[in-house]
């Protein structure tokens, strides 16, 4: 296939300006961009899609140039439903720092950042050099406009539309960079720096998005229990982007390949039929774990996580050093109990048993391991001695269900 025709395959593709975009992706080689703002110090993996595009267009010839908006940053893009809380300048400048090194460690881009040309823009010099390209109407009429109108939306956030247009307009003329690639949200403001290119300059750029990773529900693809899945290892260990992963849903699996990974598509058709054949494998979902760990955090962060996951399997916590311990526990919720307190009230303070006879019925049905040995004894208590670790303890309820107790 030729990259326009797999970008379209993965499903990558969701909205082009211009028919050309096909010939320009398959037969040149152009300069092109892709923006995030730095509200946080790294991204996430609703991010990791759309820079992974940014790697396919660089393997096949094009250069790609990321921008991390410390200017933007300060304004913030429109959200659906509320306005974005301000950043201080010193957290954006923290931020993009932080991002422009894991940008270029992870995936070898040249990085800008928008403040050092907005920075010194006065306001008279905006409205007269850009506002006035700008019709209200036209502007109202984008979905990320729209859908505020109803609650409310302030200047400021109004004004995010032609901050990014100026982007692509700089970009153009000291980059040529002639496409904007982005997620379909991003469409207006895309369109919108088409736009102001064509009226400034006399000149076409182009733009085109990928469709918004989603869940099977329809949801956004990239939170576990309300928490951000992270690609920075010290905030989401390996282990806990290996366990989102792998615990992808049946019906999303194949979608998540083809989107965050490299694999051919005779390999993913193949592991498409493992799906519908033999799901209690989860065959695909492992694949798209090692793939996507691999790549982000190398093999033996992999083989890190790996031995984790097959250690709590097994219930054996034992074989865990101090690091892979700490590593495995940031997964689960972490219960204060007192230290000296008998099993049976452990658990039941720990809401594992919902009643002391519960309790005494998960104990003596063999159902419960501490530090991974199985515990019987009802009289059995939980002390400082018995500590993995710290003051941490981990109890295992049948096969996989984890708890981490501190005793206080």
């Amino acid at each position: 296939m030729k990259l326009f025709e797999e970008l379209q395959w993965r499903g990558l593709i969701n909205d082009i300006s211009s028919p050309e975009i096909e010939d320009m992706l398959n037969n040149k080689s152009v300069s092109f961009y892709i923006g995030t703002d730095p509200t946080g110090d790294s991204l996430h993996i609703g991010h990791y899609s759309s820079f992974l595009i940014a790697k396919r267009l660089k393997d096949a010839g094009h250069h790609p140039i990321l921008l991390v908006g410390g200017g933007t940053g300060l304004i913030g893009d429109p959200k659906p439903n509320t306005e974005r809380p301000m950043i201080t300048k010193e957290q954006l400048d923290h931020n993009y720092r932080k991002l422009r090194k894991q940008v270029e460690d992870i995936f070898g881009f040249e990085v800008v950042n928008n403040y050092d040309w907005m920075k010194d823009l006065n306001f008279l010099d905006y409205l007269r050099d850009y506002g006035k390209y700008f019709n209200l109407n036209y502007m109202l009429a984008k979905e990320t406009v729209k859908s505020r109108m109803d609650i409310g939306i302030t200047y400021t956030e109004f004004s995010y539309m032609i901050l990014q247009a100026l982007d692509f307009l700089h970009l153009f003329d000291q980059k040529n960079a002639v496409l904007q690639v982005g997620g379909q949200d991003q469409w207006g403001n895309i369109t919108a720096g088409i736009e102001l290119i064509r009226k400034k300059t006399g000149k076409e750029a182009f733009g085109f998005t990928m469709p918004l990773i989603t869940k099977a529900d329809g949801t956004k693809f990239g939170k576990s229990e309300g928490k951000a899945i992270w690609l920075d290892k010290n905030q989401t260990s390996s282990y806990e982007l290996y366990q989102f992963l792998v615990n992808a849903e049946d019906e999303k699996v194949i979608d998540y390949l083809k989107k965050l990974t490299f694999l051919d598509r005779p390999t993913i058709e193949a592991l498409e039929e493992k799906v519908k054949t033999e799901p209690f494998k989860r065959e695909a979902q492992k694949v798209l774990a090692k793939e996507v760990v691999t790549y982000l955090h190398g093999e033996e962060e992999y083989d890190k996580a790996l031995h984790i996951t097959n250690a709590l399997f097994k219930g054996n916590v034992q074989d865990l050093d101090k690091n892979e311990l700490i590593d495995a526990i940031r997964g689960f919720d972490t219960i204060q109990v007192n230290e000296g307190m008998d099993l049976v009230n452990c658990l039941v303070e720990s809401k594992i048993a919902s009643s002391k006879r519960e309790a005494r019925e998960f104990i003596s049905g063999n159902s419960i391991a501490v530090n991974g040995i199985k515990v019987t004894d009802l009289e059995y208590n939980v002390n400082q001695d018995q500590c993995i670790f710290n003051n941490y303890t981990i109890i295992k309820k049948g096969k996989r269900n984890y708890y981490v107790l501190e005793l206080v």
